[in-house]
Order: structure tokens, then C-alpha cells, then sequence
């Protein structure tokens, strides 16, 4: 069985390399990776693939920095020339990026097998870009890889089970791979106290609405008057701060970290505040409380089991949420699979090909 893995983005292949580890204990499996640039960045280098012991791409098409259809476009004209060549059983694609959509069409087009995991998942707001590729992947799938009962939910809801498609509760890949680099995380070189907060702020949604950032930070530095708030903080977001004069003063602001140095941070912190989807999951599996500063998440069963509170950008409701943190209790509860998501995958692929 031959598997064509397309991927896009940075933690694309963080949670397929979790997967590929899986694939490599089986001798009649053969995976191509594919690498679409979609979200290349320096950091994406031999070391990083090495460090995080992912197999490296076997192809790079070098498509990114372009226009929504544009680089849609230029990754089907570009997969499908790499599926006729590998003539693949299966595409498998993860997530919700261009990346993503361009394989599953490309895939379905070809009549190829598609594998979608972390399917089923939903925002509920079209307005997301992320939100139609990932309904638009689940569609022409023929294994949806669900990581939660509510995204099995999500899809029966639309009524998926109507169609020709296999729906699996799967886990979560990312749970297994939270596992798997914990013991190979690294100490960030930054002055830290014994008990700090860990932020992430980059989505459009707050960066790009002058006055949702400026309440965001608003909060943030009363909150770091009281406890030290550890901020990797990306270029883009840092001019428009800049831009924008918005008082930083308090908090302790560090250049972006590596994903092993991300799990470091998260491990040690006492809580995550984040507009992070994934992160927002890594707070979990690390047991940390999380305040998410969006108005809609994608991880209801966290809110609905009060792991996650959702504050979107009003500064009461962040000090609220702030002042009102628990301890975290969920020892005896497993919402993502137990780190054995991965393992789950490979064989339903088998038992579908057999």
C-alpha cells in the first residue's frame, strides 16, 4: 500500500510525524511525503526535521506567500502531477489549510482513496477560510479520522452518515506527538519565575481589529502586574503593536521558540492564554488550564468540561476568566484517544484495504 501524505504547514508535519513513526513498523506500507511550501519558513530546515525526527519530504513544490485561489490552484496543478507519477493508494491530508483542500480535490479528481484526519471539525463561521477547506476535505473523503465524539457529532449532524463514507473515532494525533516530544523538550533561553503565565496572540481576528488588540493587551498587562506572562511574540504581530503604541511594558516578550521549546513552555507554565487552536489542546495535555481569547472554538468538549474558557477580546470577561482559574482536575478523563490515535489510523487503513 502506497500513501501520499500532503502537507502545508509547520504543525501539519509535527502531527503526521507521529503517524509516519506508525507507518515505518510496517514493511507493506510505503509513504511519499509531499511538502507544498505553504507555510515554509527558515525554521524548516534539515535540522528541524532531524530534531524532530520526521522523515523529510520527498517532494518540495515551493508554492507559498500567494493569494488564496492562486496557491490552491498552483498545489492541484502541482499534486496532481505527483500523483500520477506515484500512482498512490491513498492521499492523506490533515487539517483545514489550502494544503489540505488542494489535495483532497486533486485526490477525488484522480479517484484515489482519501484519508482526512482531524476531520469533522467545526467553527461554525464560514467567514474562516479554515472552515471551508475542512468541510469541503470531509466530503469527498472515504475515511474521516475523527480526534472527538463531537466531531463525529459534527458530521452526523450534516449528515454524513448518508454517504459512501467511513467515519472512525480516531483520537488525536496531536496527543500523540504532545507524548512522544515532551522527554525531548527543550528550556527556552529566557529569564522565567517559578510561576509564569504562557500567552500566543497572531490570529487575524484579533491582530488585524485595532480595538479587539487593544483590549486584549489592555488585560494582559493588568494581569501581569500579578503573575509574569511569557509572550512569543511573531514579527507581524509585533509592528502592529509597534504601529498601534500599544503598552507592552509588563510583559515579558520573547522572539518565536521551536516547537520542543513551545512544549518546554507549555509543560512549566501554570496556565496558557491563547487564540492558538492547537494550543489550546497542548494546554490540555500538559494539564494546564486554558483562556481562549477568540469568541468560538473548534474544542467544545474543553469548554463544556471547563478545561478551556472562552473570553473572545473583552477585557473584564479575560480578568474575570483570569481571577476565576481552577486547578486542573482530569485525570480520569480522556477526550483525544490517549496517545494511541496514530496506531488507530494505520489499522483502519489496512482493514479497509484488506
Amino acid at each position: 500500500m502506497k500513501i501520499l501524505t500532503i502537507l502545508g504547514a509547520r504543525p501539519q508535519f509535527i502531527k503526521a510525524g507521529t503517524v509516519s513513526r506508525e507507518i515505518a513498523k510496517h514493511k507493506e506500507i510505503q509513504e511519499v511525503i509531499v511538502h507544498t511550501g505553504q507555510h515554509y519558513d527558515a525554521n524548516m530546515s534539515d535540522i528541524f526535521f532531524d530534531e524532530m525526527q520526521i522523515p523529510k519530504p520527498d517532494y518540495f513544490l515551493g508554492i507559498g506567500g500567494k493569494t488564496h485561489g492562486a496557491m490552491t490552484g498552483q498545489m492541484i496543478e502541482k499534486i496532481e502531477e505527483v500523483c500520477l507519477k506515484e500512482n498512490p493508494d491513498w492521499v492523506m491530508v490533515y487539517g483545514d489549510t489550502n494544503s489540505t483542500l488542494a489535495g483532497a480535490i486533486v485526490a477525488s479528481k484522480l479517484h484515489i482513496k482519501l484519508a482526512h484526519i482531524e476531520a469533522g471539525l467545526r467553527s461554525f463561521n464560514m467567514k474562516m477560510p479554515e472552515e471551508v477547506n475542512r468541510i469541503l476535505t470531509d466530503r469527498v473523503s472515504q475515511i474521516l479520522f475523527c480526534p472527538t465524539d463531537t466531531a463525529v457529532q459534527n458530521l452526523k449532524n450534516e449528515g454524513f452518515t448518508a454517504f459512501d463514507i467511513k467515519i472512525i473515532q480516531s483520537g488525536d494525533v496531536m496527543q500523540d506527538g504532545a507524548m512522544f516530544y515532551k522527554s525531548l523538550a527543550i528550556k527556552p533561553q529566557c529569564k522565567l519565575s517559578e510561576d509564569y503565565l504562557l500567552c500566543t496572540i497572531h490570529r487575524a481576528e484579533n491582530t488585524d481589529d485595532e480595538q479587539r488588540i487593544q483590549s486584549i493587551f489592555k488585560a494582559l498587562n493588568r494581569i501581569a502586574k500579578e503573575k509574569q506572562i511569557i509572550l512569543p511574540l511573531h514579527p507581524r504581530t509585533k509592528k502592529i503593536l509597534d504601529n498601534l503604541a500599544i503598552d507592552t511594558k509588563n510583559l515579558t516578550i520573547i522572539d518565536p521558540v521551536g516547537y520542543l521549546e513551545m512544549v518546554w513552555l507549555i509543560d512549566h507554565c501554570s496556565l496558557v492564554m491563547t487564540d492558538s487552536g492547537g494550543l489550546q489542546k497542548e494546554a490540555y495535555f500538559f494539564e494546564k488550564q486554558c483562556i481562549t481569547l477568540r469568541d468560538e472554538t473548534e474544542w467544545i468538549e474543553l469548554v463544556e468540561n471547563g478545561f478551556n474558557i472562552l473570553v473572545g477580546a473583552e477585557y473584564e470577561k479575560i480578568l474575570t476568566a483570569f481571577k476565576n482559574r481552577s486547578a486542573f482536575e482530569a485525570k480520569t478523563l480522556d477526550l483525544y484517544g490517549g496517545g494511541k490515535a496514530s496506531q488507530n489510523i494505520i489499522q483502519e487503513l489496512l482493514a479497509y484495504e484488506a
